[in-house]
Order: structure tokens, then C-alpha cells, then sequence
């Protein structure tokens, strides 16, 4: 037996959802105001992992325009039927239940197939008489389904009530599975807050009626003294060698009173059947960071370098934009070798789309550094580093005109409040920025290209946690630009970033 560490997908990666074709596994998560959205993964052994792509990489398949903090995209299943992927997911900030497809899950997905249906959490689920079910979460506290026609994108009868959970809060996120003849209805009740947990059902038909597990939930990790919170949302599968396992999302709250910023993040448990034909997940319905099991074969990838020099014509797949990017304030060729911003008139500070690259913070313990060249010719113009969770909680370090000069400046934003709290003068020519974090603290630098950091000063994580004022997402750290009621005149070009981090 050996072992492996938790969380899998660290960082904000929630609302796992997993297919298997043959020995390879193709996980799918939440993506909310984020562009591209849906970022998918690819595994051999689950527990190392590689981003491939997102499913959705077109504005006409991801309009975001209109999506506020944590709405956009909710809760997406993947599934691989008949030489198809499927992905299947809700955009809360219009639209509403849609999927996708293709034959190449690192390629291009198709156009969206827009269905009927209120709420979100949509799934999947393919009979084998060729019949294909789409089930979904519907407020207060009833999982709907209907029978679907997926060749023309319709249902073939409105749809109908299945279980109203087993009597927790919001039975959201419902997958039905066929197991040894029985049809088996996975739900995560309580709230996706501390109160969450994973229950299951079971019937001889696909429309039930259903039966509560006599030991649900089968997952939670509410009242206990846990690193790991949250536990819910969660995928069921089987292995190309038999076992059975579960992906589901939890947090890694800190501090107290506890607060998390790293979002929700993915994890997996070995899951066995008892013999009255009921799964136990993890030990006993608790999942811890380090856990044994049964392991597939290790089958890693390489590390993807800390440093992007930007030397591709396309950027890595870790990388979002804010909503829907306007794509001519981004280029990887204007300056070679440079990624190269120009900062549009839209503030951090507001709900819509400034000119913004970020990738997930992963790590309590980190650093993220980027060498920036930057001549703002206007007053007001700035372009730097965030550590941003959204419009209303952010910190950033960055090069800004005021007042005539150039300097380096620290701004905190926290709610309605917000100030300058440190400025200094710029040096001359590119200055490398920098923004550590550990646990509690985030600390803010700059210094010439090689040289010895000034330290500016930080801010508490704290209030960059889900608690403060977030909602479903965690933080980004993220280059940014932006004018002052107008776009800046001229670029703010980034050599490289650079990414690293302590267990």
C-alpha cells in the first residue's frame, strides 16, 4: 500500500467532475468569471495531474459580459460516451444550462447546445439501452431530471421531481450512476460551506423511487477537528483495474476564527463496498492530507517550469483573464519574448474585464515575482502585480504616474476602504516586483533587475478570504494595467513570471 497527498488539484479548482476512457482520466472544474472557462486535466494515475486545455476558449461560448463575482460558470460534468466527450455545466450570468463537445478533449469544443431547465448543477448519464438522462439541482431541495435527445439537443418530456435529498440543505450537484443493476443518485447536501456533505440514494430504476443510504452522509467532515473542511461535491468512478474512487472539493481554512483564500479545491479518496451494496468513502467518511491506499502505477508528468518567459506565441493553460479579455490590450508578439498589457480605462475596481492575466494561488507558502518595464506618460497610469480575489478585496504592488512621478507603489483594497499605503520612487528602467505569502501575510517588494529588494510592506490573507468577501472563488496573482478614466498610453510589457513555492 503506499500513499499520497491531499489536495490533488490544489487552489481554486472546485466542483471536481471526472470520466474515464480507457487507462486515462479527464477531470473538469468550475471556472465562475474566469476566461477561458472549464479547465480540463488529464491523468494516469489521478493523482498527478496536467491541465490540457479549457472547454470553453470562445466568447460565443462563454459570454461573460454581465457576470458578477462568482457567477459565470457553475458546476460542469464531464462525460465520454460513443467516441464523444460531453460537458455539460450552467452559465448563471445568462443562458443557463448548455453543453459542448468534441472527440479531442485537448482540442476545441464545440458551440454551445443550449437546454430547458432553472438552477444548475447539471449532469449526465448514459443507460445501457442508449438512453441518456439530464439531471440537475433546482431549488429549494429537489434534483429534476429528463430523458434528452443529445444528437438534436432537446428534451423528450418536461422534466420530473427524482429525491428531495436525504433531508439536508440544497441537495446540489446530483450524478446517477448504473452499478451492479442498480441505478445509485450522488448529491452533495448542506450548503457548500462548512456544512457540507456528500449522501447517496439507490433505486432499480433510473427514476427511482429512491432510497436513502442507511450510513449517509458518506462523506463530511462537519463538527471535526480537521484540516480539511467542506467535503462535498463529489464525482464516484471506477478505475481501469477495478478499484473505486471519489474526487470531491474541500477547503483548507486557517488562522481563527478559520477563514480560507485558496478557494476550493479538489481532492480523492479510495472508496470500498460493503456488502449490503453501500460505498464508504475515505475511512469511515473521513479523508485526510496524507492517505493510503491502493495506488495506480505513478505515471507523473513533467513539472511545468516556475518561470514563464513568454517566449510561446500562446499562453500556458494556467493563465484566465477577468470575464470576457479584450483581446487587443494582450500580445505575446508586439514585443518577442515579452508579454506585453495595455491597460484600458476599466479599474480592478470594478465588475468587468481591466486588462488582467492571473493564475490561481495553489500554495499557502509562495512567491510570485515578474520583471516589469513600464513608463507610465500619464497621470493616474499604472500596471503591476495583484493578489486579488475580487473587485472589492485585493492587494497590488505597481509602477504608477502620480503627481508627476513614477513610483512604486502598495495599495490595499478591503471592502469599501481603500489606500496607498507605502509609495516610493522608481528606479530607472525595468523594476522586478514581488509578492510572498505565507499563511497569514502577504508581503510586497520591488528592486532593480538583480538587486536587493525594498520591502514596501502587505496585508493580512485574511481579508482576502472567502469569509472576508468572497463567495465561491480564490485568489489570483495576477499582472495587471490600467488608466485613470482612460487607457494608458503606453504599454507595460513583462519579461517574465515567475512562480515558486514551499510545502
Amino acid at each position: 500500500m503506499a500513499s499520497f497527498r491531499n489536495p490533488i488539484l490544489p487552489g481554486f479548482y472546485p466542483d471536481p467532475s471526472l470520466c474515464r476512457v480507457g487507462e486515462d482520466y479527464y477531470l473538469v472544474n468550475s471556472s465562475f468569471e474566469y476566461f477561458p472557462g472549464v479547465p480540463i486535466f488529464h491523468s494516469r494515475d489521478l493523482v498527478h495531474w496536467r491541465q490540457i486545455g479549457h472547454c470553453l476558449t470562445r466568447p460565443s461560448q462563454l459570454p461573460l459580459q454581465n457576470a458578477r463575482s462568482s457567477q459565470g460558470i457553475w458546476a460542469p460534468t464531464i462525460r465520454y460516451h460513443d467516441g464523444l466527450f460531453y460537458m455539460i455545466t450552467t452559465n448563471v450570468a445568462g443562458g443557463g444550462h448548455f453543453y459542448v463537445t468534441t472527440r479531442d478533449p485537448a482540442g476545441e469544443w464545440s458551440q454551445p447546445v443550449w437546454l430547458e431547465g432553472s438552477c444548475w448543477d447539471p449532469s449526465l448519464f448514459f443507460d445501457d439501452d442508449g438512453r441518456a438522462y439530464f439531471t440537475y439541482f433546482e431549488l429549494p431541495d429537489r434534483i429534476m431530471q429528463s430523458e434528452i435527445d443529445l444528437r438534436e439537443g432537446r428534451l423528450l418530456a418536461p422534466a420530473r421531481l427524482i429525491w428531495n435529498g436525504a433531508g439536508y440543505k440544497s441537495p446540489e450537484g446530483p450524478h446517477l450512476y448504473k452499478i451492479n443493476g442498480l441505478y445509485y443518485l450522488l448529491a452533495a447536501e448542506g450548503g457548500t460551506e462548512y456544512g457540507h456533505l456528500i449522501s447517496m440514494a439507490r433505486g432499480s430504476s433510473p427514476w427511482g423511487p429512491f432510497e436513502s443510504c442507511p450510513y449517509n452522509p458518506i462523506l463530511s467532515h462537519r463538527s471535526l477537528e480537521n484540516p480539511i473542511q467542506a467535503t462535498g461535491h463529489g464525482e464516484l468512478f471506477q478505475a481501469h483495474d477495478g478499484s473505486w474512487w471519489m474526487v470531491f472539493l474541500g477547503i483548507r481554512p486557517v488562522g481563527y476564527p478559520p477563514a480560507y483564500h485558496l478557494g476550493r479545491e479538489t481532492f480523492l479518496a479510495p472508496v470500498r463496498w460493503m456488502e449490503d451494496g453501500w460505498p464508504r468513502v475515505g475511512l469511515n467518511g473521513r479523508v485526510y492530507l496524507q492517505m493510503e491506499a491502493d495506488l495506480l502505477p505513478s505515471q507523473p508528468f513533467e513539472m511545468e517550469a516556475a518561470r514563464d518567459d513568454f517566449t510561446s506565441s500562446r499562453m500556458r493553460p494556467c493563465w484566465n483573464h477577468l470575464r470576457n479579455p479584450v483581446i487587443g490590450d494582450y500580445s505575446l508578439s508586439e514585443c518577442p519574448g515579452w508579454l506585453r498589457l495595455r491597460g484600458s480605462a476599466t479599474r480592478l475596481d470594478e465588475a468587468g474585464s481591466p486588462t488582467f492575466v492571473g493564475r490561481r494561488q495553489q500554495h499557502f507558502d509562495c512567491r510570485a515575482a515578474a520583471l516589469l518595464d513600464f513608463t507610465p506618460e500619464q497621470e493616474g497610469d499604472e500596471a503591476g502585480l495583484v493578489a486579488w480575489m475580487n473587485e472589492r478585496h485585493h492587494y497590488e504592488v505597481a509602477i504608477l504616474r502620480q503627481n508627476g512621478v513614477r513610483q512604486v507603489i502598495l495599495r490595499r483594497r478591503i471592502g469599501s476602504l481603500q489606500m496607498i499605503v507605502a509609495s516610493r520612487p522608481a528606479p530607472e528602467g525595468p523594476v522586478e516586483l514581488s509578492v510572498d505569502a505565507d499563511q497569514d501575510w502577504y508581503s510586497f517588494a520591488f528592486a532593480r533587475p538583480g538587486g536587493e529588494a525594498t520591502e514596501l510592506g502587505g496585508g493580512e490573507v485574511r481579508y482576502l478570504s472567502v469569509e472576508a468577501g468572497g463567495m465561491f472563488t480564490g485568489v489570483y496573482l495576477a499582472m495587471y494595467a490600467q488608466g485613470e478614466g482612460r487607457p494608458c498610453s503606453a504599454p507595460a510589457d513583462f519579461d517574465w513570471f515567475n512562480y515558486t513555492y514551499r510545502e
